[in-house]
């Protein structure tokens, strides 16, 4: 039997993730849409929507979801009315209802199997995997200096360039932590730079690792890109083109002096660890070193606060939050394979 198992792309911004999902969404069998923002939020606030047992409070989630200002549902090409249906008959579970938006998502393109693409992902995967109990993970790693190099020109990235190589730090320590936690099957890393230089071999090996046959359209996801990217996302206008390794090591003529001394200083040993190598740049200056920390220490401070809020609703949580949905959701669950119909609890 062929996997149904959901697949997630994480890693830091910047890292090639939208590529990767437009390679996995050339797949005949496999739909990743474009980044939304409802999954995170939706989750933390689980308790104001109550036991998704009931149907009526499948409605007002799916609603929320449909309608939201800062969703981005709109940009997937759903009808709203259809999916609020769909989550209104679907399974009674928090995960079920979020879980829908992607089932409905593979369904417009006639594809059995469904993902989801947001590099800050990597901050949730123990989350993801409440939701997603079957879920698999792929984190993409991309040189640092690269990342921090490309976040500073983005138009949506308000931090300073500091504050990108602490993202880039966080990501690549989650990284770590998530391959040491979770299963063989569940987690796989790859680098941005392999995929680039390689893309058939890099993709037969991801394509093991999830249980698809590999297909040569994947490595070709510029005929995809212009159903799957929006067109004002312009940041992404590289995926209309072929893969190429032109854009790795840019970083030398992106970043100032003093960036790249900051970067191969405090992010030296996981660079090296993920196989990049060093330009020996002279040593950062103090203050550099001193604000780097500082920034890496509001995002560990921000997040531990959020977590620990959390921890509270999980000692209550108001109703069921697996997802039902694909048959491995539902074998963990205790409950039969159901291929015809997905099952209705009331």
């Amino acid at each position: 039997m062929q996997s149904d198992r959901p697949v997630f792309v994480i890693g830091c911004p910047r890292s090639g993730t939208t590529m990767l999902q437009l390679m996995l969404h050339s797949h005949p069998r496999i739909a990743v849409p474009p980044e939304t923002r409802f999954l995170v939020p939706a989750y933390f606030s689980r308790r104001m929507y109550g036991d998704m047992r009931l149907a009526e409070n499948r409605r007002t989630l799916a609603n929320w979801i449909a309608t939201g200002r800062n969703t981005k549902f709109r940009e997937l090409g759903l009808d709203e009315a259809e999916f609020v249906q769909s989550a209104m008959l679907g399974p009674g579970s928090f995960g079920s209802v979020i879980g829908m938006v992607f089932k409905s998502y593979a369904e417009r393109f006639g594809k059995p199997r469904w993902g989801d693409k947001r590099p800050s992902y990597y901050r949730h995967v123990e989350m993801i995997t409440r939701m997603f109990p079957d879920a698999q993970f792929i984190n993409l790693v991309r040189d640092g200096r690269d990342c921090v190099a490309s976040l500073k020109e983005m138009p949506w990235y308000k931090p300073d360039s500091v504050h990108a190589m602490a993202n880039w730090a966080e990501a690549i320590d989650f990284g770590e932590r998530n391959a040491r936690k979770l299963p063989a099957d569940t987690f796989y890393q790859l680098r941005y730079e392999d995929l680039t230089a390689d893309p058939e071999t890099e993709l037969k090996k991801l394509c093991a690792f999830i249980g698809e046959d590999f297909d040569p359209a994947m490595c070709e996801p510029r005929h995809i890109a212009e159903v799957a990217v929006p067109k004002h996302k312009v940041w992404h206008s590289n995926t209309h083109g072929e893969v190429t390794t032109a854009h790795a090591g840019r970083w030398s003529t992106r970043l100032e002096p003093w960036e790249i001394a900051l970067c191969e200083e405090v992010l030296g040993d996981r660079l090296i660890a993920n196989g990049y190598e060093l330009s020996g740049a002279p040593k950062a200056e103090r203050q550099h070193v001193i604000a780097f920390k500082a920034a890496a220490g509001k995002r560990r401070t921000a997040r531990l606060r959020k977590y620990n809020r959390d921890r509270f609703t999980r000692l209550r949580e108001p109703g069921p939050l697996a997802a039902l949905l694909t048959e491995g959701q539902r074998r963990l669950a205790g409950l039969p394979q159901q291929r015809t119909r997905e099952l209705v609890i009331r």
